[in-house]
C-alpha cells in the first residue's frame, strides 16, 4: 500500500473520481487542495481508497 499526496492523485485520476473514491464531494477535494492540507491517500489491494491528514497538535493556538 502506497500513500499518495492528494494533489498528485487528483492530477492522475481527476478531482471527481478522487471525490467519489473517498466518499466526499468534489468541492471538499477542491477546498482541501486550496488550503494545501497535508492529506495522503492510500489505495488498498481491493481497490478502495482511504485518506488521512497530518496536522500539528494542537491544531490551533488556544487561550489558557
Amino acid at each position: 500500500m502506497k500513500k499518495t499526496p492528494l494533489p498528485l492523485l487528483v492530477e492522475r485520476m481527476g478531482q471527481i473520481a478522487v471525490a467519489k473514491a473517498l466518499g466526499v464531494s468534489s468541492p471538499a477535494i477542491s477546498k482541501a487542495l486550496k488550503a494545501e492540507r497535508d492529506i495522503k491517500v492510500t489505495e488498498h489491494a481491493d481497490g478502495t481508497f482511504t485518506a488521512e491528514e497530518i496536522r500539528p497538535f494542537p491544531s490551533q493556538n488556544t487561550a489558557a
